[in-house]
């Protein structure tokens, strides 16, 4: 998103503005962020000097529903409740009018090691759906702006009515959306802790009924081929969300092998895997959840470039929807579709004694 210059008029409102304290104080709805903010002297210090920002200020009901949730954060984590209010503050200017129906992925003030492993800082995603702004942060949690453009000496707040989700690792994030059978695979190898902290990653994570559909294909394969199979659907480097996913694009992948983008009637296919649910933020990058597992045509039988529930290919090579059923990750609104809710796998056994041939992928180990 490109983000739009400010008018004589906004600017001179800017100029004008009072301090982000005195505008917290003097806005009822967030008397319940002054309280827990105050808490915390040196971010209090910090967000009075910082320019050039915009905060997502949740309002008294969503911090009543987080408190609720979490009735001994403060006292017993204050750190991860302090890097949690840092996530809501985007490093930009962004006023109401600069969002549109593509998703915005906006760099915040979360920076920590310990929290994030994304270059210059965790991301929010803003887009408008219908007439609303919506902020989908980890898990897919999606907040929504119920009073924008407020402005204060240091930028501008948007009052929002839930608290952010802080993204989580790789193999939470996973287990959380039932995407069970790749956790087990990565377990079973000892590849979990590698995979939640390297730097910057896309991962094409393939459905529990996409592993489970070519189970028999993977028990054929030697070790080395399985861990070129698992290394096929992460992409090291700047991280791919939807919004950077371009039409014939290819990325390179861990294994150095490229994987094609083909953006057709409204979905997004990885070769022919179909993206089911687009930009999952995890601590370290970003899922796209697809249809298929994704191998290359010299490993697969049938010769084509993944397995499973995907589009067909049709005579020029463009994907098409083989079901006209499948949710399309992008619809012209805008909105994001609904998080893959997939149950815990039958399957999850047979991964894992599949997923103990994958010892040999040292194609993450660097």
């Amino acid at each position: 998103m490109h983000l739009k210059l400010l008018s004589v008029a906004a600017l001179a409102t800017l100029a004008s503005a009072q301090n982000l304290t005195a505008v917290l104080t003097s806005t009822p709805e967030l008397s319940r962020l002054v309280s827990l903010v105050s808490q915390f002297p040196d971010l209090v210090k910090a967000l009075g000097a910082v320019q050039d920002v915009t905060i997502l200020a949740p309002n008294n009901a969503a911090l009543e529903e987080f408190l609720k949730k979490n009735p001994t954060a403060v006292k017993q984590n204050p750190k991860v409740v302090e890097a949690i209010l840092t996530y809501h503050v985007i490093q930009a200017t962004v006023p109401a009018s600069d969002f549109s129906t593509t998703p915005a992925f906006l760099p915040t003030l979360l920076t920590p090691p310990a929290l994030t492993n994304v270059t210059g800082g965790q991301v929010v995603d803003g887009f408008f759906k219908g007439k609303d702004i919506e902020i989908v942060s980890g898990l897919r949690a999606v907040s929504t702006v119920v009073k924008g453009d407020i402005t204060f000496d240091g930028g501008l707040v948007h009052i929002i009515d839930r608290v952010l989700t802080v993204p989580e690792p790789v193999s939470t994030t996973a287990l959380a959306s039932g995407l069970t059978g790749i956790v087990a695979a990565l377990e079973a190898v000892g590849l979990v802790k590698t995979i939640d902290s390297r730097s910057d990653l896309t991962i094409f994570a393939p459905t529990d009924d996409a592993f489970k559909k070519v189970s028999a294909q993977i028990s054929k394969l030697e070790a080395e081929q399985l861990a070129d199979v698992l290394g096929y659907h992460v992409v090291k480097g700047p991280v791919a969300y939807s919004s950077k996913l371009k039409n014939g694009q290819t990325l390179t992948t861990a294994t150095g092998e490229k994987v094609t983008i083909t953006i057709s009637g409204g979905n997004v296919f990885v070769n022919n895997a179909k993206v089911v649910v687009p930009d999952v933020l995890v601590s370290n990058g970003v899922v796209h959840v697809i249809d298929s597992v994704l191998t290359k045509a010299a490993q697969n039988p049938s010769g084509s470039n993944s397995t499973g529930n995907a589009g067909t290919p049709t005579a020029t090579g463009v994907p098409t929807d083989a079901t006209g059923t499948g949710i399309s990750p992008y619809p012209p609104t805008g909105s994001p579709i609904t998080p893959y809710k997939g149950a815990a796998s039958s399957t999850k056994a047979g991964v894992l004694g599949l997923a103990a041939l994958f010892a040999a992928s040292s194609w993450l180990i660097v």
